[in-house]
C-alpha cells in the first residue's frame, strides 16, 4: 500500500497572483464576443470548470460553450508559458516536496486546474513536474465541484492512503467528503486562525516553518494505512 500526498497549486505549492483570474475573462470572451463584467463571489478553493462556469452563467452568457472556454484557456496558458511567465514558489515548496520523495510516499496532484495549466504553472514557478505523479494526480478543469474531484481521487487511488494538502476551507470541506485526511497550509488568502475551523489535522504557517509537522501529519496517516492492513 502506497501513500499519496496530493497537493493543490495556487496558494499551496505556487502563491497566488494578483491577476490570476485574466485567462479566465480573455477565453470567454474570445468564445463568446462578450468581455465578463460580473465577478464570481469567493472563488477560492474552485475548480475551473466550476468557476468558468460560474462566470458564464453570472454574466449571462451561454453555459453550453464551456468546453470551447477550456479549449482556448489551454491555448492562451501555452502561449503565455512560451512568453516566459514567471511564477513565485510558495516558501519550503522544495524541501517539502523532496522530504515527501525521501520517507517513500508519493507526491501528487490534486488541483482545481487543467493538466497543461498545471504543468505551465509548476514551470513558472520553477518546480519540476516530473516529481509528481501524474498517473494518480487529478485535476479539476472538468469537475463540477470540488467534492467531485474529491471523489474521483478516493475512488482513483483504491486502497492506498492518500492525504491532502490545501490552503482554502474548501480544500477541506472538499477532503472530508471524500474521508481524506487534509493538511492546511496559510499561504494562501486565508490566515491560519481562518483555517483553525476546518478539520484539518495540522494547519501550518507556510512549509518552511511547518515542515516537521508536515511530516508527522503524514507519517501518523502513513502509520493508520499499515495498521489497517496489518503490516
Amino acid at each position: 500500500m502506497s501513500t499519496f500526498v496530493l497537493w493543490d497549486i495556487d496558494g499551496t505549492l505556487i502563491r497566488n497572483a494578483p491577476n490570476g483570474g485574466s485567462l479566465y475573462i480573455e477565453s470567454i470572451e474570445h468564445v463568446t464576443g462578450v468581455r465578463p463584467t460580473e465577478r464570481v463571489p469567493d472563488p477560492h478553493g474552485m475548480t475551473e470548470g466550476q468557476l468558468l462556469l460560474a462566470i458564464l452563467e453570472v454574466n449571462g452568457l451561454d453555459t453550453g460553450r464551456l468546453g470551447d472556454v477550456l479549449f482556448h484557456l489551454d491555448v492562451l496558458s501555452r502561449e503565455q508559458h512560451e512568453r516566459g511567465w514567471v511564477r513565485e514558489p510558495c516558501v519550503g515548496v522544495d524541501a517539502a516536496i523532496a522530504a515527501v520523495a525521501d520517507r517513500g510516499w508519493t507526491n501528487a496532484l490534486l488541483t482545481g486546474n487543467g493538466p497543461n495549466r498545471a504543468r505551465y504553472k509548476l514551470l513558472a514557478a520553477g518546480i519540476d513536474p516530473e516529481l509528481f505523479d501524474w498517473t494518480h494526480s487529478y485535476f479539476g478543469h472538468e469537475s463540477p465541484t470540488r467534492q467531485h474531484l474529491t471523489a474521483d481521487a478516493r475512488q482513483g487511488l483504491g486502497d492506498n492512503e492518500a492525504i491532502i494538502v490545501g490552503d482554502t476551507p474548501n480544500d477541506g470541506l472538499a477532503a472530508d467528503s471524500a474521508g481524506i485526511p487534509f493538511i492546511a497550509v496559510a499561504t494562501g488568502i486565508y490566515e491560519a486562525s481562518q483555517l483553525e475551523p476546518t478539520s484539518a489535522v495540522v494547519v501550518l504557517d507556510d512549509l518552511e516553518s511547518g515542515l516537521e509537522r508536515l511530516v508527522e501529519a503524514i507519517s501518523r496517516s502513513a502509520g493508520r494505512a499499515s495498521a489497517g492492513t496489518g503490516a
